[in-house]
């Protein structure tokens, strides 16, 4: 069975993307991470996971474990997350041991959430975060992995200087080059933000110029609610101008964790929101749909999760967003 779903996932792999198309020296490497497990990897140590199995009594737990817990979903890996190298490493090499495809989110930009202040901190400097990313490169080495590369860093420009801009690109074209050198079985994907914060055109322009040739792809919609279908417009507006102004093109994912009720054009908590698509290859013109973001998480102290810190497990906002109320 495991070498049929291999086999079926290496033919769709090898099938071509109309929407996309990349410079030689991009190319993939041969073996695709996807090829090279039997689905996606699911997360044991989730909030949602170890929140259920704390609380087998609470009316909430089995519903939270069945259409939560039990998706594949992104492991964020920060300043929180200790030994980076160990930590990656760690989690890396449980999923292939259950020879399974890990999802990653790579968190720590120095200046983090520069404008919205609700996720700040991140790395204390620009070399601390060099050094950071060479080691979450090294915690993953040659094995399968899908890496989300620092969400929101392309985003979060209103308030930063053009010098902060400059030294936030060349930090990013950095830590694709050190994936790239350093976790070649890794697809990376460079995040592009999402369809209501900044326009197609301009995203192409910081996306090139943040080192998007070195990546796989670029992200859209993480942590946050836009429907699929509007990334999908999006990602091909972003690709056009990328075609246009800069001669290549890139395959994108979607973060569909959140997004069964699309977005009311709140992004902090807001509430009647529902989970989108679980994660699976393919959807609406995009690479992959992931679940990037937990639900249930918080977004910071807003909206539903007034009280909350961001990362928070909030079990009745997840529970809540199974059923869309």
């Amino acid at each position: 069975m495991r070498t049929l779903l291999r086999g079926a996932v290496a033919a769709l792999l090898a099938l071509p993307l109309f929407l996309t198309s990349s410079p030689p020296a991009q190319a993939a490497p041969a073996s695709t991470p996807l090829a090279m497990a039997s689905g996606f990897y699911v997360d044991p140590n989730s909030s949602p996971a170890v929140w259920a199995a704390a609380n087998p009594g609470d009316g909430r737990a089995s519903a939270i474990r069945d259409s939560i817990a039990n998706t594949p979903m992104a492991r964020w890996f920060g300043s929180w997350s200790g030994d980076i190298r160990s930590a990656v490493g760690s989690y890396v090499g449980a999923a292939q041991s259950a020879d399974k495809l890990p999802l990653l989110v790579a968190y720590n930009m120095y200046g983090r959430d520069a404008c919205g202040g609700h996720s700040g901190g991140g790395a204390p400097s620009p070399s601390a975060y060099a050094s950071w990313i060479a080691a979450f490169a090294g915690g993953i080495g040659g094995r399968p992995a899908v890496v989300v590369l620092e969400p929101d860093a392309l985003g979060d420009y209103s308030c930063m200087s053009q010098a902060q801009i400059v030294e936030r690109q060349n930090m990013l074209v950095n830590a694709l080059s050190q994936l790239r050198s350093n976790a070649p079985n890794a697809w990376v994907y460079l995040d592009g933000g999402n369809p209501g914060w900044i326009d197609a055109s301009t995203m192409a322009d910081r996306l090139n110029a943040s080192g998007l040739g070195l990546a796989r792809g670029f992200s859209l919609n993480v942590s946050n609610y836009f429907r699929t279908d509007e990334n999908a417009s999006y990602a091909n507006s972003v690709n056009q101008a990328l075609r246009q102004r800069h001669g290549y093109t890139r395959p994108f994912v979607v973060d569909t964790s959140r997004n069964g009720n699309g977005s009311n054009g709140e992004w902090c908590n807001p509430g009647g929101r529902r989970i989108g698509t679980p994660t699976q290859q393919g959807g609406s013109g995009a690479e992959m749909l992931l679940w990037l973001k937990t639900p249930g998480e918080s977004d910071g102290n807003c909206g539903v999760g007034s009280g909350s810190t961001a990362g928070q497990f909030l079990p009745e906002v997840a529970y809540r967003m199974i059923y869309g109320y």
